[in-house]
């Protein structure tokens, strides 16, 4: 092998690794916090259901944090209680997934968690399970 190939396999390693822990730095889990999703969730505010999972959870977010409204089990998180902080939540659940327990409860109604991951203190994805 010659030394311009081993120099060229090197750099790739370097580079690959490099990738690497940056991925890996992305995905510190930042905070996690359950809802549960009721009925007043489960709609727009005239009235029609929602079907796209991050609608039914910026929707439980919304009444959570501008309208007060919750139920037993919605619990506080610091991540999403501006509307300009809720607009991204299509984005982060495209980033991390819904598992199909969650998002069977997300048309339904019931109990999920809401795992925030993210760099330095903002959110860059967020994966939904059943707790």
């Amino acid at each position: 092998m010659s030394q311009h190939t081993q120099m060229l396999k090197r750099a790739a390693l370097t580079l690959v690794m490099a990738m690497a822990s940056q991925v890996a730095v992305a995905q510190e889990q930042l905070g996690s916090f359950t809802v549960f999703i009721g009925k007043s969730d489960l709609t727009n505010d005239k009235g029609a259901a929602l079907s796209e999972p991050w609608k039914v959870l910026r929707r439980d977010r919304a009444n959570y944090h501008r309208f007060g409204v919750s139920q037993p089990g919605d619990q506080w998180d610091p991540y999403f209680g501006s509307s300009q902080s809720r607009k991204s939540l299509q984005k982060l659940v495209a980033r991390g997934g819904v598992d199909s327990k969650a998002a069977q409860r997300l048309k339904n109604g019931g109990s999920i968690l809401v795992r925030v991951f993210g760099q330095g203190g903002k959110p860059s994805a967020i994966k939904i399970s059943v707790p």
